[in-house]
């Protein structure tokens, strides 16, 4: 799957089709993985990245991208996030 110009992981798509995730938009998704306003490389490789969705309260969503910084891996708003 593809999200705009983005690839997605197979892990992402059995994910998004949760009902916890299904509210999280494609457009929000590309942003975060476009204009991130904070990133993390974790341990095994993996980037994380944050934005601010006004759409949401102003809620952080996380991605998660691959090592290589292609697909997505996993999405979600990040309760515990802070600035």
């Amino acid at each position: 799957m593809h999200i705009g110009r983005v690839k997605t992981t197979r892990y992402f798509d059995s994910l998004f089709s949760r009902t916890d995730r299904v509210h999280i938009k494609h457009k929000w998704i590309q942003r975060v993985v476009e204009q991130p306003e904070e990133e993390h490389i974790q341990a095994d490789g993996r980037i994380r990245r944050w934005a601010r969705i006004p759409e949401m309260g102003n809620r952080y969503l996380r991605v998660v991208l691959l090592a290589d910084g292609e697909p997505v891996h996993n999405v979600f708003f990040d309760r515990g996030f802070k600035r």
